[in-house]
């Protein structure tokens, strides 16, 4: 299962209490990708309830492999070289 641009709106107590129940029934049985734009460090305020962020970020933050990505986006450098040729 995979939870794409995690964190581009702040959570509604509803979304919180879904989330938490989707990682609380995935927690070491099944893999889950979380991609964001957001920093990790971000994720508390994104999600919004202490108890529910901790919950969920203890299982998400401290059992996973993170991967961090830097740099120009591909996106931007691919657009950068096709407008070079308008």
């Amino acid at each position: 299962m995979a939870i794409p641009d995690f964190g581009l709106q702040p959570f509604d107590p509803q979304s919180r209490v879904t989330l938490l129940d989707i990682i609380e029934d995935r927690h070491q049985k099944r893999s889950t990708i979380v991609t964001s734009q957001i920093p990790v460090k971000e994720w508390y305020d994104i999600i919004g309830e202490k108890t529910i962020a901790d919950a969920v970020l203890d299982r998400i933050v401290h059992h996973s492999l993170r991967v961090e990505l830097f740099g120009e986006s591909m996106r931007r450098r691919n657009s950068k070289i096709e407008n070079v040729f308008l």
